[in-house]
């Protein structure tokens, strides 16, 4: 083969190639978890200092499931997906979400006060009734998507924080009194 030749057949080899690099990373954006999901009614519990519950409505049109893994807001220190489930005693406690939530395929998850929910750890300023806050989810993809909620008074439910779920090596010190989740 001359060395024309083989210079073309390799331009045409890296051009293919960068060409199906190309589509396979459009295929890949166009099936963003992030970009399936529209959040509606999304509300923060205000609260002074420690911690609060933000909540909403996650609505998924793709025709597969999705699952929100974390979430952070410029709020707080630090996020938690979180979940309402019966302690020792029995009594109501929230703990992480073991594996986040997932929002099924064409469907909906609601997180809301009493049950599942988002919380805000850490707070780093007053949440004041009225005033908005970033939230930003991430997805099993790693994909990422960002709304703003309002704070909003709210005395609801008044559950207990149990770290790490019922397990009895939890420490003390970081069981802290509700957040309204």
């Amino acid at each position: 083969m001359s060395i024309r030749r083989s210079a073309f057949v390799t331009a045409l080899s890296f051009a293919a190639a960068f060409a199906g690099a190309c589509s396979s990373e459009e295929a890949e954006s166009a099936h963003r978890q992030a970009d399936s999901v529209v959040v509606h009614e999304q509300w923060v519990k205000a609260a002074d200092s420690g911690m609060t519950s933000a909540f909403a409505e996650f609505r998924n049109s793709a025709d597969t499931e999705v699952r929100v893994v974390a979430a952070s807001s410029p709020a707080a220190g630090w996020a938690e997906l979180h979940e309402i489930a019966p302690g020792d005693t029995g009594a109501p406690v929230m703990r992480p979400k073991a594996g986040g939530f997932v929002i099924p395929a064409g469907g909906t998850y609601t997180l809301a006060a009493g049950g599942d929910h988002l919380m805000l750890m850490d707070l780093l300023a007053p949440l004041t009734p009225g005033a908005e806050t970033e939230i930003t989810l991430e997805f099993a993809d790693r994909s990422t998507k960002t709304f703003t909620a309002q704070v909003r008074d709210f005395a609801g439910a008044q559950e207990n924080y149990q770290p790490g779920g019922d397990s009895a090596d939890a420490p003390a010190a970081l069981s802290t009194p509700a957040h309204g989740g």
